[in-house]
């Protein structure tokens, strides 16, 4: 497995902070000016990346409403695939416009592309990555395709099963991808976190011999920043600017309030990993005088034998610690001592 890829000049891997990206998808809900302030958003919040989708209806779906292209149930219902995929696309004379001002923001922006035609759009555009959809993940010649551009690739595996996502892998491989990612996901529009189960994170890393990531569709941020813990060192969400502003994504997407919370949570969690480490912490050194230890609770003279009225593990901890209590007893002192004074090994015999 590669220690890391990098996209950008960003490092990324399990010894770097999680890489966060915000998904524009369709939640720019045909306005320019609304994706160019999304992508703002995203950079004030933190996000190490904005993503989007690069398509059009008639790249990915056919113009047919047989029954077999209408969507029954869930947030599209009574659509069809050629309606849904016609609102929510991204027009493809905004791509330019929309890179020229992530990198004036100077936050990183690539795309999922759906077919050729895109993937060559974004090679125009010089696109520094590429991002295969979890229902892509099967169109193994657009992924050969998109590995023949030498860019960081991350492939999302919703819905695949193990024999699937190694032929995607492979496929990857085979077009020449040298950087790869691979998300866990739950194609889901909302997921149900108990859906997830994150410890496949570690199993897939282990199996593919792979970097793992996670695209989350849960409706906060707990799943995606527990992923972390589990080697997740990419995460993906979807984000808008307002989750009622009626588009096809919103109502599962991030806020910018959330965003930010994400790419702090999520960076906090991966500098709590550390290492394994069972040494005193920096933060501890100052409250070790508040541990117990052994002190004299009378006055005593030289040659009194120690018993138990003598002596009581109390805070702070100057004294002997209290594992010599027993030690102690009938011992004899060799000096005087005051009562409310620490005990050393010096002062017996």
């Amino acid at each position: 497995m590669n220690k890391k890829i990098q996209i950008n000049g960003r490092d990324i891997g399990v010894d770097f902070p999680p890489y966060i990206i915000a998904e524009l998808s369709a939640n720019h809900n045909g306005s320019l000016e609304t994706a160019l302030k999304i992508i703002e958003q995203a950079k004030l919040c933190g996000a190490d990346a904005i993503k989007l989708q690069t398509y059009k209806a008639d790249t990915i779906t056919l113009d047919s409403r047989n029954e077999e292209f209408m969507i029954r149930g869930g947030l599209w219902d009574g659509q069809s695939l050629f309606e849904l995929y016609e609102k929510a696309h991204m027009p493809w004379e905004w791509h330019k416009p929309l890179f020229d001002y992530a990198r004036k923001l100077d936050i990183t922006m690539f795309s999922s592309p759906f077919d050729r035609t895109a993937v060559d759009l974004l090679e125009d555009l010089n696109a520094p990555a590429y991002k295969i959809a979890s229902f892509e993940a099967i169109d193994l010649p657009l992924i050969k395709y998109v590995a023949s551009t030498g860019k960081p690739m991350i492939i999302s595996t919703g819905m695949a099963d193990e024999a699937e996502i190694s032929e995607a892998i492979q496929a990857a491989y085979d077009g020449g991808c040298k950087e790869l990612v691979i998300l866990h996901c739950v194609s889901g529009y909302p997921a149900p976190a108990e859906d997830y189960n994150l410890l496949t994170l570690q199993d897939m890393a282990k199996r593919f011999d792979v970097l793992v990531g996670l695209s989350d569709h849960t409706l906060d941020n707990t799943t995606a920043i527990a992923s972390v813990v589990l080697g997740a060192c990419v995460i993906e969400k979807h984000f808008t600017l307002d989750r009622n502003g009626g588009g096809p994504d919103d109502s599962f997407s991030l806020e910018p309030a959330e965003l930010k919370q994400l790419c702090t949570g999520s960076k906090t969690a991966w500098q709590a990993l550390g290492k394994v480490d069972y040494g005193r912490k920096s933060s501890e050194q100052g409250n070790a005088q508040f541990r117990r230890s052994l002190y004299f609770v009378k006055d005593l003279k030289a040659g009194d034998v120690i018993d138990e009225s003598c002596i009581r593990s109390v805070r702070p901890g100057f004294g002997l610690a209290p594992k010599f209590y027993d030690e102690l007893l009938g011992k004899t002192l060799v000096q005087d001592v005051e009562s409310n004074t620490a005990t050393r090994l010096d002062l017996f015999k």
